[in-house]
């Protein structure tokens, strides 16, 4: 998910495109590897943004405004002593380097014209953004790299720039078919990573897809290829580089439904089966891709407590079940004690006295059976002692029988939960079921202190979940509801469908209420399918191949009495398997 060499490239055709000639307007730094340029080109004005940051290096322009310290960084006063309106006259990358060179034109105290360039790395921990002058010495850079850090490149004022050497990495844009068997095809290698650690600027992701597009995603190593297939590979990556030198580049994001999985400057065909989205700014796919994934991630980290909490309760919930079984087990012997007291008060005149054991016929087998006593007892004692026993299983298995089916509607209620924390995707939707766990005792609840209480009385804290169905419209246009929690499933079944809409769930396993609207109009068999995937996508099943989904009207549906939330049961359905999927669907959110 890094910049590769070609999406520096397309974001280096973007800025091109859009900088060339403008004139640098302002210049701040909201954080101490990051710079933010505005440019005013004509009416337009544009924010670069650039970042240094080790673990996510950036550069593409934004719309988005940051706030700036109360007193200017050292770095950030040098620019604007030298760059306040200063014209930009080229953009350009070294080879297939990630490097951003932006050669500038600005006056000196003198009011003569000099020349500038600021160089931007992006190169992991490496990355830089460095102020040159037209010699390419040195003036200063976001971040010194001294000899004591580095023994390689030192990053110093007034020492000469040079890149940071790249091993023995062929360019791509002048490599001939002789040189890129000799670097590539020669290599023992895994055939993507030889690709990418002999040739500047292709990523893994990149290596990846020429490998696809060759179709030899099955050859064992490069050095393992055929003369045919070396040149077919070759051939496929000269369709690539044409691609780049033309600048043909069409930025997507790869999302795997909500979220993203990777960002490229070409269509990606190793993706071909998941949603891609894309624009015609890679700027616009940069931001749009971090920003999600900041937004996945973040959710991620929140939701960590409430899985823990999840985690445990279900773990002790499983194993008090699996007690509760092997007590229950242990009652399978009352009806032989009940049936050891009707025999003995049947044939307790012929047990002698003192016996330990008589044999006896039992009725309900019509086999003969040897039934125990103890000695120091009469018949009757005996069988009194056996009823006794009986009742005593018997009240245990009623008892466990009820905690068995407590203790299991438990696992299924937060196995849901667990299913819906998967689908959480904002904070509102963790609020949600943060609140079923609080309400369900699996955590407690804050407390605040009443307002004008001066004995310091509490009150519940106020829940604000604003949460909300995702909303969907299928190819026929019909409207499809599905609910992200157990309470939202419970609101969409029987709040907000009416008798006639239809009701989508997975079979047997935890997933949610998908309620698509009818309005009285029979729905096409295309309708069904994409309802019956919705379903199957937003359960517990989702990473399987097909998902079993039980699907009938909504007046169908009953909600038990003192069942927990989202648990309904139905007697008349249909059934049919779907493939999990959300493709050709609408979003309406």
């Amino acid at each position: 998910m890094a910049l590769d060499g070609f999406v520096v490239a397309n974001v280096v055709s973007e800025l091109k495109d859009k900088l060339i000639d403008g004139r640098i307007s302002k210049i701040s730094q909201p954080e101490k590897d990051e710079l933010v340029l505005t440019i005013k080109r004509g009416k337009d004005s544009y924010k670069l943004y650039l970042s240094a940051n080790a673990s996510l290096p950036l550069i593409y322009l934004t719309e988005e405004s940051k706030q700036n310290p109360m007193v200017a960084p050292g770095f950030c006063m040098l620019l604007r002593k030298h760059l306040n309106n200063a014209r930009i006259l080229d953009i350009f990358q070294p080879g297939l380097e990630r490097i951003i060179r932006i050669k500038i034109e600005h006056l000196n105290e003198m009011g003569d014209l000099c020349i500038k360039y600021l160089i931007i790395e992006i190169m992991g921990k490496h990355s830089n953004i460095i102020f040159c002058d037209e010699e390419d010495i040195i003036v200063d850079s976001i971040k010194r790299i001294s000899h004591m850090v580095s023994s390689v490149r030192e990053v110093l004022p007034g020492r000469p720039y040079k890149i940071a050497q790249t091993g023995e990495k062929s360019d791509p844009l002048t490599i001939t078919l002789d040189e890129f068997k000799a670097s590539v095809l020669n290599k023992p290698l895994p055939l993507e990573k030889a690709i990418y650690s002999a040739l500047t600027g292709f990523s893994p992701l990149m290596a990846t897809e020429l490998v696809h597009r060759s179709s030899l995603g099955s050859a064992p190593s490069a050095n393992a290829l055929t003369e045919e297939e070396g040149l077919h590979l070759f051939r496929n990556f000269e369709h690539m580089r044409e691609d780049l030198i033309n600048s043909r580049f069409s930025p997507n994001i790869v999302f795997d439904g909500k979220e993203p999985v990777e960002f490229s400057c070409f269509s990606l065909s190793c993706y071909k089966d998941l949603e891609v989205y894309g624009e015609d700014s890679i700027s616009k796919i940069l931001e749009t891709f971090y920003s999600s994934k900041n937004t996945v991630s973040r959710i991620r980290q929140k939701s960590t407590d409430l899985r823990k909490i999840i985690t445990n309760a279900m773990e002790r919930a499983v194993k008090k079940y699996d007690l509760q079984l092997k007590q229950l087990k242990d009652t399978d012997k009352r009806d032989k004690y009940r049936i050891y007291g009707e025999l003995i008060n049947t044939y307790g005149y012929q047990v002698e006295s003192g016996a330990k054991s008589f044999q006896a016929l039992n009725y309900y087998t019509n086999e003969e059976i040897t039934i125990p006593l103890d000695e120091t007892l009469t018949p009757a004692e005996n069988a009194k002692r056996y009823f006794e026993k009986y009742n005593k299983l018997k009240r245990t298995y009623e008892a466990l029988t009820k905690l068995l089916e407590e203790t299991k509607a438990d696992i299924e209620h937060l196995d849901s939960i667990k299913t819906s924390l998967d689908m959480a995707l904002a904070e509102e939707d963790l609020a949600a079921l943060k609140e079923e766990l609080m309400e369900f005792g699996y955590m407690k609840r804050k407390f605040s202190k009443a307002p004008g209480s001066k004995s310091g009385g509490k009150v519940k804290a106020a829940k604000k979940i604003t949460s909300k169905p995702f909303h969907y419209i299928s190819s026929d246009g019909f409207h499809m509801y599905v609910g992200k929690n157990n309470y939202q499933n419970d609101e969409l079944t029987f709040k907000f469908a009416t008798g006639g809409d239809w009701w989508f769930h997975s079979k047997k396993i935890p997933g949610s209420h998908v309620i698509v609207k009818a309005n009285g109009t029979p729905l096409p068999d295309r309708t069904f399918e994409e309802a019956a995937g919705l379903a199957a996508y937003y359960s517990k099943g989702r990473e399987n191949d097909k998902v079993e989904i039980d699907y009938t009207e909504k007046k169908n549906v009953k909600k038990p009495g003192g069942a927990k939330p989202g648990f309904v049961v139905y007697y008349t359905n249909f059934s049919m398997v779907a493939a999990p999927s959300i493709d050709g669907l609408k979003s309406a959110e």
